[in-house]
C-alpha cells in the first residue's frame, strides 16, 4: 500500500524540533515560521509539555466520555480564565472542522433555522458542513453543496445587515482574521455591527478563532480587539501544540441537551493533559505578550522593506502580499535560507511562528528575506 497523493510535498523530511527550530533527516536546521499551520503554539518539544504528555500516556491515555474526566474540567476552568470567558462552557472535539460543524449544529438546534452566512474567501474546514461554509468551489463536493450558505463580501456592513435582517439565518460565522483568505483583518465597525444585528434578530454569532486565536494576535482571541462577545467560539490548532484537539466555547444562552452533541476521541485524557500543559507554558512564559511584542516588531520592520504590495496582520499572524506569485521566493527562503513559511493563495507569504519566537529569530528572518528581495 502507498499513501494517497493529496499534497504537494517539499522534498524535506523533518525528524526533530526544539523551540522555533526543526531539523531534517540530514541534520539541516531550519527556522520554523509556520508552526505546522499555526499548530505549534509553545514551541517544539517544550520540556514541560513533553513531561506532562509522557506522564499522562504512561498513566491513562484514553477512556470514553461516558465517565468523568477531571482533566477536561481542569482545562475548561483554566481556558475560561486565560481567555476571559470563564462564564462560557467547553465542548471538546478533535479538529477545527469538527468544532465548526458542532457550532453550526448547535446554532441550528437553538434557532430552528437552517441558513448560514459566511464570508467570501473564508476557510472553515473540510468536513461536510464546514466545507460548505468554506468559499472554495474546488473542495466542495456535490454531496456538500446543499444551498444552506450565503457568502458575504468582506467588511461590507450593509450587505451583512441586509442578509441577517431577513430573519431566517441560524448563524453568522466569521474568522477573527482570515488566514487562508490572505490575512485579512475585519474592521472594528463591521464586527460590532455584526454583533448588534445578530443580537437584534436572534442570529447566533460564531467566531472561528482556530487560526487567529490562542494568543497568536497578542490577545487571546482576535475578536477581542473589537470589544465584542460572540455566542460561540471555535478553537483548535495551538490548543494542544500538535496533538489532535479542538473545542467549542459556548455562551450561557445555550441549554445543554444530553445526546445532542457527542464525540468518541474528543477531550480524551492525553489531549486534555497536553492542553493544560500548553496553558501552563503560555502563562509562565507570557507568550501572549511575546506575540504582541515580537509581532509588532516584525510588522513594523516588514512594512519598511520595499517590494511587497502590502504587509498586514496582527501579532504573529502576518501576511506579505505581492503583485506576483511568491512560489519562487518561498522556495528560496526554504532551500537557501532554511526558513519555513506558509502561503495564502499564490501571492501571499503567511507567517505563523510559534509564540515563543525571539527577537533574534525575527531579525534572522528579516535579514534573509530582505537579502532575497534585493536579488530578485
Amino acid at each position: 500500500m502507498k499513501l494517497f497523493d493529496v499534497y504537494n510535498l517539499f522534498p524535506v523530511s523533518i525528524v526533530k524540533g526544539q523551540g522555533c527550530r526543526v531539523w531534517d533527516d540530514k541534520g539541516q536546521e531550519y527556522l520554523d515560521l509556520y508552526g505546522g499551520h499555526a499548530v505549534i503554539s509553545i514551541g517544539h518539544a517544550h520540556p514541560h509539555y513533553v513531561e506532562a504528555v509522557s506522564r499522562q500516556v504512561a498513566t491513562l491515555g484514553f477512556y470514553s466520555n461516558s465517565v468523568i474526566n477531571t482533566l477536561q474540567q481542569q482545562l475548561a476552568e483554566r481556558l475560561g480564565r486565560i481567555s476571559g470567558y470563564d462564564d462560557y462552557s467547553l465542548f471538546m472535539v478533535n479538529s477545527g472542522a469538527e468544532a465548526n460543524e458542532n457550532a453550526l449544529k448547535l446554532a441550528s438546534f437553538h434557532t430552528g433555522r437552517r441558513r448560514i452566512l459566511s464570508m467570501r474567501k473564508a476557510f472553515h474546514g473540510r468536513t461536510s458542513l464546514a466545507v460548505e461554509i468554506t468559499d472554495n468551489p474546488k473542495i466542495i463536493a456535490p454531496v456538500n453543496a446543499n444551498g444552506h450558505v450565503t457568502y458575504l463580501p468582506w467588511n461590507d456592513v450593509q450587505a451583512a445587515v441586509d442578509e441577517i435582517r431577513k430573519g431566517d439565518v441560524a448563524a453568522m460565522i466569521i474568522e477573527g482574521i482570515q488566514g487562508v483568505g490572505g490575512i485579512r483583518i475585519p474592521d472594528s465597525d463591521f464586527m460590532r455591527t455584526l454583533r448588534e444585528t445578530c443580537s437584534d434578530t436572534g442570529t447566533v454569532l460564531v467566531l472561528d478563532e482556530i487560526q487567529s486565536g490562542y494568543g497568536r494576535t497578542g490577545k487571546f482571541f482576535a475578536h477581542q480587539f473589537n470589544g465584542i462577545h460572540p455566542d460561540l467560539i471555535t478553537v483548535a490548532k495551538g490548543i494542544a501544540n500538535g496533538l489532535p484537539c479542538a473545542g467549542l466555547l459556548i455562551s450561557p444562552m445555550f441549554i445543554p441537551v444530553v445526546g445532542q452533541l457527542g464525540t468518541t476521541f474528543g477531550g480524551n485524557h492525553l489531549v486534555s493533559a497536553a492542553a493544560i500543559a500548553v496553558i501552563d507554558v503560555m502563562e509562565k512564559e507570557q507568550l501572549v505578550e511575546n506575540a504582541a511584542i515580537v509581532g509588532s516588531y516584525l510588522l513594523k520592520e516588514l512594512k519598511g522593506i520595499a517590494g511587497p504590495k502590502e504587509v498586514r496582520g496582527q501579532g504573529l499572524m502576518i501576511g506579505i502580499e505581492f503583485e506576483q506569485s511568491i512560489k519562487d521566493l518561498r522556495s528560496r527562503l526554504l532551500f537557501e535560507e532554511h526558513i519555513f513559511t506558509g502561503v495564502s493563495g499564490t501571492n501571499v507569504i503567511r507567517l505563523l511562528p510559534p509564540l515563543c519566537i525571539s527577537m533574534a529569530d525575527a531579525d534572522r528572518f528579516l535579514e534573509s528575506y530582505s537579502t532575497l528581495l534585493r536579488s530578485i
